[in-house]
């Protein structure tokens, strides 16, 4: 029966690595975590006068170099000067060459947002009119091509190692202590570390190449490893590789000085062993935490320590599984019932830890019921938690075997005396019958190897024993598909980010065709803002009509990124025009109903560059000034 199993395994083992390669390579290039929900002037847009400057506004921090931010001409010259600059919050803009000619040009952006993930992309406007371009603006490279999916790779490998190296050697401290003598156990845990420390390498490595240019040439540049380095992420994979030469310590106890001590001498052992392992396993995780999505966003303090919580519970459960795999298939130390009910108890623990965990986080990445059809995190969200329905499920039937699970382990306490004396016997009989000593060691290895094949044929034999094995290698194939949907969802746009950034371009198109059809010189400016609280983003429009030297109407309208009314305290205007040191004049307008205001006959002194600063207040302590430049007069 173990025979036809082997075949089984092998190919269910291929399919699950076809399946898992297939999820890896459709996942394309890496997914925006920034999302662009600005830009001055705007997409599509036809000024009268050429810009001094382009800026762009993200829904999160984002890192420049220096060709983060490209303006290029109709004939794809690039006519920016200097290097990109922060403008103030999430805004980032570029110097662009006085005095462009008319045609439409091309602005161009490759940036890396706050949680680690490169962002790229383009749009155009024009001067004067529109004109043909030699640009071509067909979507996002970064994280694309073979350097992406090594990248991709690469993070579905490491995660792969930290859940076997962690499970794993929970597995044997908490669950099963004998099996620190197994080498199948041991070899389990040791590649574990291996894939997991190569994989971070692999990361290190192809980190400047993946945020930049994309060419596998660059993968071994030095000086783009020095920029890595000086990186959040590179911090962490760093950090990373030395947590892991702390494991490899913890490694090398347990599977040597440990296995050798008594069982009364391991209590102490085990205890120093489960606190040193816990938080050398709480910082791997936290390497992750530290760079990806947890860092960045809503709640970033709690997020953190939410998500190792997370990591941990998974590697728990799903690495634990692995090495009871291991036992039932590999091992020819049977495993004890009360070991598979240890870790089914652990285990029920840490689904239980995964749920309330992912919970929280699906809160905090979605924000609201319909992201969960309605983006491709969600989407995604969606088939992970029905994976994880499923373990549950198959996991319950192993629950199930193991509550009828019998021990069948062979007396070996016993017979190893027994074979110790016929060895023994045989080694001393060795002095002085010489060659017949030869046989008798050779009929010993016979008879051990026939106990041992016997053993095993009994273990086998056992049909709830049987029936674990299979509802465990059932349970281990679901936990790959499932962990390759979830590196795939760590690369992915959270549905919170893309629906805002969906909002706030649907409000700048909005106000762009309404400010063009308005044709009698009206200015209409949209400045998305944060003011750090919960519920503190949205969108504020200011109207100026007729936008001249002399007396204006002007109206403030304050969006949820939504495109909901968002009912606020207070907004505040102020002009300037700093050309001619004139301002800040102050404008209180009247509020007219939920999200909008107003004031009448704004005097507009001079015609210029009118810097409009908005101070918008969402709660007694919450608020923030926002400002975009429009050409008044």
């Amino acid at each position: 029966m173990t025979q036809t199993i082997a075949p089984r395994v092998r190919t269910l083992v291929l399919l699950l690595l076809a399946v898992c390669g297939l999820l890896l390579t459709t996942a394309g290039p890496a997914s925006a975590h920034a999302a662009l929900t600005g830009s001055d002037p705007q997409q599509g847009v036809v000024v009268d006068k050429a810009p001094d400057q382009v800026s762009l506004t993200f829904s999160e921090k984002v890192a420049l170099s220096n060709d983060s931010l490209r303006v290029l001409d109709p004939k794809g010259k690039a006519v920016q000067q200097g290097k990109p600059f922060e403008v103030g919050g999430t805004t980032y803009g570029v110097k662009v060459h006085s005095g462009l000619p008319d045609g439409t040009y091309t602005v161009t952006y490759q940036v890396v947002s706050a949680d680690s993930h490169p962002v790229a992309g383009a749009y155009t406007f024009s001067v004067g009119a529109p004109s043909t371009t030699s640009v071509s603006v067909s979507g996002d490279t970064a994280g694309g091509g073979v350097v992406g999916w090594l990248y991709g790779f690469g993070r579905y490998m490491s995660y792969a190692g930290f859940i076997v190296l962690v499970g794993g050697a929970a597995f044997v401290l908490g669950c099963w202590q004998r099996g620190a003598g197994v080498k199948p156990m041991q070899r389990l845990v040791v590649g574990g570390w291996l894939t997991l420390t190569s994989a971070t390498l692999l990361l290190l490595l192809l980190r400047g190449s993946y945020t930049g240019s994309g060419k596998v040439g660059d993968i071994f540049d030095l000086d783009l490893l020095g920029n890595v380095l000086q990186t959040k992420a590179g911090a962490a994979l760093v950090s990373r590789l030395l947590l892991l030469a702390a494991a490899a310590l913890f490694i090398s106890v347990l599977f040597g000085a440990y296995d050798k001590r008594e069982d009364e001498e391991k209590r102490d052992l085990t205890f120093g062993l489960a606190i040193g392992g816990t938080v050398v396993a709480a910082g791997l995780a936290a390497s992750w935490a530290m760079a990806e999505h947890a860092s960045v966003g809503l709640q970033a303090a709690i997020a953190m320590p939410v998500d190792v919580v997370h990591l941990l519970a998974v590697a728990t459960w799903l690495g634990g599984l692995t090495a009871l795999l291991v036992a039932l298939y590999r091992s020819d130390a049977p495993i004890e019932s009360a070991a598979v009910r240890r870790f089914s108890q652990v285990a029920f623990g840490s689904v239980a830890a995964l749920v309330a965990t992912g919970v929280y986080q699906s809160w905090r990445q979605l924000g609201s019921w319909s992201a969960f059809t309605e983006t491709r995190y969600g989407q995604l969200l969606l088939v992970k938690i029905g994976l994880v329905a499923l373990l549950v499920g198959v996991a319950f039937v192993s629950r199930r075997w193991t509550a009828q699970l019998a021990d069948t382990v062979v007396r070996q306490s016993k017979r190893a005396p027994q074979k110790e004396r016929v060895a023994a016997s045989a080694s001393g009989s060795g002095k002085s019958k010489g060659a017949g000593s030869k046989r008798a060691a050779q009929l010993a290895r016979q008879q051990a190897a026939m106990d041992t094949a016997r053993q095993k044929r009994t273990r086998d034999a056992d049909p709830n024993r049987f029936g674990l094995r299979r509802s465990v290698l059932a349970e281990a194939g679901v936990a790959v598909v499932l962990l390759a949907v979830t590196t795939v969802l760590t690369q992915t746009e959270p549905g919170r980010t893309e629906e805002d950034a969906k909002a706030a371009k649907a409000a700048s198109s909005s106000s762009s065709s309404s400010s063009a059809s308005a044709g009698s010189g009206a200015v209409t400016l949209d400045m998305s803002f944060d003011t750090g609280g919960t519920d503190g983003k949205g969108v504020v429009t200011v109207d100026f009509d007729p936008a001249r030297v002399g007396g204006n109407e002007m109206h403030v309208y304050v969006q949820r990124p939504n495109g909901r009314a968002f009912d606020i305290p207070e907004v505040k205007v102020a002009l300037t025009l700093e050309a001619k040191k004139i301002g800040p004049l102050a404008i209180t307008p009247d509020r007219i109903a939920t999200g909008h205001w107003s004031a009448s006959n704004v005097q507009i002194p001079m015609a210029g560059d009118w810097k409009v600063a908005v101070t918008v207040r969402t709660s007694d302590i919450d608020q923030t000034t926002v400002s975009k430049n429009a050409q008044i007069g």
